[in-house]
Protein backbone atom coordinates (compact mmCIF):
# COMPACT_ATOMS: atom_id res chain seq x y z
CA UNK A 1 0.00 0.00 0.00
CA UNK A 2 2.29 2.41 1.04
CA UNK A 3 4.45 1.52 -1.97
CA UNK A 4 1.20 2.31 -4.34
CA UNK A 5 1.06 5.56 -2.41
CA UNK A 6 4.86 6.72 -3.45
CA UNK A 7 4.29 6.13 -7.16
CA UNK A 8 1.08 8.47 -7.00
CA UNK A 9 2.11 10.89 -5.15
CA UNK A 10 5.42 11.16 -7.67
CA UNK A 11 3.08 11.01 -10.72
CA UNK A 12 0.70 13.57 -9.26
CA UNK A 13 3.59 15.85 -9.24
CA UNK A 14 5.36 14.99 -12.40
CA UNK A 15 2.00 16.03 -13.81
CA UNK A 16 1.48 19.11 -11.72
CA UNK A 17 4.74 20.33 -13.49
CA UNK A 18 4.02 19.56 -17.05
CA UNK A 19 -0.09 20.53 -16.50
CA UNK A 20 0.37 23.89 -14.73
CA UNK A 21 4.49 24.44 -15.67
CA UNK A 22 5.41 23.17 -19.00
CA UNK A 23 2.69 23.39 -20.86
CA UNK A 24 1.59 26.83 -19.94
CA UNK A 25 5.05 28.37 -20.45
CA UNK A 26 4.89 26.21 -23.84
CA UNK A 27 1.58 27.69 -24.74
CA UNK A 28 2.85 31.30 -23.63
CA UNK A 29 5.93 30.92 -26.13
CA UNK A 30 3.46 30.12 -29.22
CA UNK A 31 1.20 33.16 -28.19
CA UNK A 32 4.53 35.08 -28.41
CA UNK A 33 5.77 33.94 -31.78
CA UNK A 34 1.93 34.28 -33.34
CA UNK A 35 1.27 37.60 -35.31
CA UNK A 36 0.86 40.26 -32.30
CA UNK A 37 2.77 39.00 -29.97
CA UNK A 38 0.13 36.63 -28.70
CA UNK A 39 -2.06 40.31 -28.29
CA UNK A 40 -4.04 40.00 -31.29
CA UNK A 41 -2.99 40.81 -35.04
CA UNK A 42 -4.13 44.32 -34.89
CA UNK A 43 -5.09 46.76 -37.98
CA UNK A 44 -4.06 50.21 -38.31
CA UNK A 45 -4.85 53.35 -40.30
CA UNK A 46 -1.85 56.43 -39.93
CA UNK A 47 -0.48 54.81 -36.82
CA UNK A 48 -3.89 54.50 -35.08
CA UNK A 49 -5.44 51.17 -34.49
CA UNK A 50 -8.67 50.58 -36.13
CA UNK A 51 -9.29 47.16 -34.98
CA UNK A 52 -8.47 42.99 -35.03
CA UNK A 53 -7.77 41.17 -37.78
CA UNK A 54 -9.18 37.64 -36.30
CA UNK A 55 -12.17 39.86 -34.63
CA UNK A 56 -15.55 41.32 -36.48
CA UNK A 57 -16.42 45.11 -36.48
CA UNK A 58 -20.02 46.51 -36.10
CA UNK A 59 -20.58 48.62 -39.31
CA UNK A 60 -23.91 49.85 -39.95
CA UNK A 61 -23.23 53.08 -41.97
CA UNK A 62 -24.60 52.67 -45.65
CA UNK A 63 -21.41 54.18 -46.66
CA UNK A 64 -19.80 50.73 -45.61
CA UNK A 65 -19.78 47.22 -46.48
CA UNK A 66 -21.64 45.35 -43.54
CA UNK A 67 -19.88 42.46 -42.20
CA UNK A 68 -21.86 39.32 -40.44
CA UNK A 69 -24.52 40.09 -37.67
CA UNK A 70 -22.88 39.16 -34.23
CA UNK A 71 -25.03 36.93 -31.38
CA UNK A 72 -22.18 39.07 -28.60
CA UNK A 73 -22.84 42.35 -30.45
CA UNK A 74 -19.10 42.02 -31.06
CA UNK A 75 -17.65 41.83 -28.17
CA UNK A 76 -14.46 39.83 -27.96
CA UNK A 77 -14.56 38.75 -24.37
CA UNK A 78 -18.30 37.35 -24.89
CA UNK A 79 -18.01 35.15 -27.82
CA UNK A 80 -20.97 32.99 -28.55
CA UNK A 81 -23.77 31.78 -30.57
CA UNK A 82 -26.81 32.45 -30.15
CA UNK A 83 -27.46 28.64 -29.71
CA UNK A 84 -31.12 29.35 -31.47
CA UNK A 85 -32.34 26.41 -34.17
CA UNK A 86 -34.01 27.17 -36.69
CA UNK A 87 -37.60 26.46 -35.92
CA UNK A 88 -36.94 28.92 -32.51
CA UNK A 89 -39.79 31.68 -32.54
CA UNK A 90 -37.05 34.87 -30.95
CA UNK A 91 -34.36 33.42 -33.62
CA UNK A 92 -36.62 33.55 -36.61
CA UNK A 93 -37.87 36.85 -35.66
CA UNK A 94 -33.87 38.25 -34.90
CA UNK A 95 -33.32 37.12 -38.56
CA UNK A 96 -36.47 38.77 -40.31
CA UNK A 97 -35.73 42.14 -38.43
CA UNK A 98 -32.28 41.64 -39.57
CA UNK A 99 -33.68 40.86 -43.25
CA UNK A 100 -36.04 44.05 -42.92
CA UNK A 101 -33.06 46.21 -42.24
CA UNK A 102 -31.16 45.04 -44.98
CA UNK A 103 -33.79 45.68 -47.25
CA UNK A 104 -34.31 48.82 -46.13
CA UNK A 105 -30.47 49.97 -46.29
CA UNK A 106 -30.67 47.89 -49.90
CA UNK A 107 -33.50 49.16 -52.38
CA UNK A 108 -33.87 46.96 -55.21
CA UNK A 109 -32.90 44.20 -53.44
CA UNK A 110 -35.38 40.86 -52.80
CA UNK A 111 -35.48 39.01 -49.87
CA UNK A 112 -34.17 35.71 -51.90
CA UNK A 113 -31.13 37.25 -53.07
CA UNK A 114 -29.76 38.06 -49.53
CA UNK A 115 -26.94 35.69 -48.73
CA UNK A 116 -27.49 34.11 -45.27
CA UNK A 117 -24.20 35.22 -43.75
CA UNK A 118 -25.40 39.10 -44.17
CA UNK A 119 -28.16 37.91 -41.35
CA UNK A 120 -27.47 35.21 -39.34
CA UNK A 121 -24.66 34.92 -37.06
CA UNK A 122 -21.67 32.51 -36.84
CA UNK A 123 -20.82 30.19 -34.65
CA UNK A 124 -18.61 32.43 -32.36
CA UNK A 125 -20.25 35.83 -33.40
CA UNK A 126 -17.11 37.13 -34.13
CA UNK A 127 -16.73 36.10 -37.66
CA UNK A 128 -14.50 39.18 -39.51
CA UNK A 129 -15.37 37.85 -42.59
CA UNK A 130 -18.38 37.68 -45.25
CA UNK A 131 -19.22 36.03 -48.47
CA UNK A 132 -17.83 37.32 -51.93
CA UNK A 133 -21.61 37.73 -52.76
CA UNK A 134 -22.59 39.17 -49.95
CA UNK A 135 -20.34 42.00 -50.65
CA UNK A 136 -21.04 42.22 -54.19
CA UNK A 137 -24.73 42.52 -52.98
CA UNK A 138 -23.81 45.57 -51.12
CA UNK A 139 -22.12 47.18 -54.01
CA UNK A 140 -25.10 49.32 -55.52
CA UNK A 141 -25.83 51.21 -51.59
CA UNK A 142 -22.31 51.81 -51.35
CA UNK A 143 -21.65 53.29 -54.93
CA UNK A 144 -25.02 55.65 -54.75
CA UNK A 145 -23.56 56.68 -50.87
CA UNK A 146 -20.19 57.40 -52.11
CA UNK A 147 -21.09 58.22 -55.69
CA UNK A 148 -18.14 55.86 -56.68
CA UNK A 149 -18.99 53.41 -60.09
CA UNK A 150 -20.35 50.16 -59.13
CA UNK A 151 -17.15 48.68 -61.59
CA UNK A 152 -14.95 50.40 -59.25
CA UNK A 153 -16.51 48.56 -55.96
CA UNK A 154 -16.91 45.27 -58.09
CA UNK A 155 -12.87 45.35 -58.79
CA UNK A 156 -11.77 46.44 -54.65
CA UNK A 157 -13.99 43.61 -53.58
CA UNK A 158 -12.44 40.92 -56.03
CA UNK A 159 -9.13 42.23 -54.61
CA UNK A 160 -9.97 41.50 -51.32
CA UNK A 161 -11.59 37.99 -52.14
CA UNK A 162 -9.66 35.25 -49.64
CA UNK A 163 -9.35 32.09 -51.46
CA UNK A 164 -9.83 28.93 -49.61
CA UNK A 165 -7.08 27.83 -46.70
CA UNK A 166 -4.21 25.87 -49.08
CA UNK A 167 -6.18 26.10 -51.99
CA UNK A 168 -9.09 23.86 -50.77
CA UNK A 169 -10.16 24.41 -46.97
CA UNK A 170 -13.36 26.53 -46.78
CA UNK A 171 -15.10 28.98 -49.02
CA UNK A 172 -13.71 32.13 -50.30
CA UNK A 173 -14.22 35.15 -48.24
CA UNK A 174 -13.92 38.64 -47.94
CA UNK A 175 -12.51 39.88 -45.06
CA UNK A 176 -14.84 43.32 -44.25
CA UNK A 177 -12.40 45.41 -41.97
CA UNK A 178 -9.44 45.71 -44.49
CA UNK A 179 -12.35 45.78 -47.28
CA UNK A 180 -13.45 49.07 -45.79
CA UNK A 181 -10.09 50.59 -44.56
CA UNK A 182 -9.65 50.08 -48.55
CA UNK A 183 -12.68 51.80 -49.49
CA UNK A 184 -12.11 54.83 -46.95
CA UNK A 185 -8.72 55.27 -49.47
CA UNK A 186 -10.48 54.91 -52.45
CA UNK A 187 -10.38 58.02 -54.20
Amino acid sequence: MKTNIIISLKLTLVLLIITAGLYPLLMAGVGKAAPGGGKGETLSVNGKVVGYARVGQKFTEDKYFWGRPSAVDYNAAGSAGSNKGPSNPDYLATVQARIDTFLVHNPGIIKEQIPADLVTASGSGLDPDISPEAARIQIARIARVRNIGAAKLEALVNEHIEGPFLGMFGPSKVHVLKLNMALDELK
